[in-house]
């Protein structure tokens, strides 16, 4: 006897997907998904009215959104001296689990899977609150610093064994406000690293002062309040061992997200797309108009090109003249040499 094989049903000319055998949420169990979903808002609703009462975590956040950071951290320092409220938070979340392992607590989870992840606990314009976990398998020998313009105050929640190096760069008051260049740029020096204390609480100008862990034994928890306003100042990255300066991108976060947009127009090759480019390489940020050139150049050379030229004699910034300039050039025709009499 011949076995016999029916092909899979199909809906038009499409098949119908194979569930997975990994795949075990009770998709059709109504009432047990309509519970999920129930749970999840109910805990998200209570968590709301929570921190938008007077004495709420997003309405402190609202309050200080128009300080100058440093005078918002010290506003906002008492959420990180005691962190009782996100032990609560926590355990009414792993409360959902533990009555479902499918419900998803309203969390907003960044990272993960299986190397440095975290929580974006609350956020109101240049504020956020967020806690990070380092899982100590996935910790690599770190081999740069990066510096972000603004400030941060961070509570050692784990220390899981770790050392915290200190890093620093030199950076003056013009160039905090738009006149960095890479080629002027102070190198990075570094502190000897020491132990890392559960309990501990650290200031940064992150601007001019970074840090990395490393040699844990045990995962790293970390309570962060970060204040970044917008800001002229690029991000920048430094490799440890030179100290030098290797990279530079934009720190705005709306720019950053523009260049991810522009990225994959160009990956997409959406010429038709080519507005976009032009408007994105009249940006404040000197970082990001040449990354939005770069992109358009490499999306459709010959449009770019009037707009290239005038980069190069016109941007504000020198080293975007230098580096359109340097562009340009590639498009000159080449000289033949001349035959030989």
């Amino acid at each position: 006897m011949r076995a016999r094989f029916d092909a899979a049903p199909a809906f038009g000319d499409r098949a119908m997907p194979v569930p997975s055998r990994h795949d075990h949420y009770p998709r059709a169990d109504a009432l047990r998904t309509a519970a999920i979903r129930a749970t999840a808002n109910d805990l998200a609703a209570a968590w709301r009215i929570g921190d938008t009462a007077p004495a709420g975590l997003l309405t402190a956040l609202a309050a200080a959104s128009d300080a100058e950071p440093d005078q918002a951290i010290a506003r906002l320092r008492p959420w990180l001296a005691d962190p009782r409220w996100l032990g609560v938070r926590l355990a009414e979340a792993l409360a959902l689990l533990a009555a479902d392992p499918f419900a998803r607590p309203p969390l907003r989870i960044v990272g993960g899977g299986g190397g440095p992840g975290g929580l974006i606990l609350a956020e109101c314009g240049a504020i956020r609150l967020s806690l990070q976990l380092l899982p100590f398998e996935a910790m690599a020998t770190p081999t740069t610093a990066l510096f972000v313009p603004g400030r941060a105050a961070i509570r050692v929640l784990a220390a899981g064994g770790a050392r915290l190096t200190l890093h620093h760069v030199a950076l003056s008051a013009a160039e905090e406000v738009g006149a960095f260049t890479a080629a002027a740029a102070s190198p990075c020096r570094s502190d000897p690293p020491y132990p890392l204390v559960a309990g501990d609480m650290l200031d940064l100008d992150t601007a001019r002062t970074s840090f990395t862990i490393a040699g844990a034994t045990g995962d790293v928890l970390l309570l962060e309040l970060a204040v970044q306003p917008p800001s002229p100042l690029p991000m920048r990255t430094y490799e440890l061992v030179s100290g030098r300066l290797t990279h530079l991108s934009a720190s705005r976060r709306d720019t950053s997200f523009r260049a991810m947009a522009l990225a994959l127009l160009r990956a997409m090759d959406r010429r038709d797309a080519a507005p976009l480019f032009v408007e994105a390489t009249l940006a404040d940020d000197f970082a990001a108009r040449w990354s939005a050139m770069r992109d358009f150049v490499a999306l459709d050379p010959e449009p770019a090109r009037p707009w290239l030229a005038d980069m190069a004699t016109s941007d504000p910034h020198p080293e975007v003249r230098r580096a359109a300039a340097a562009t340009l050039a590639l498009f000159m025709p080449k000289v033949s040499d001349p035959c030989p009499a």
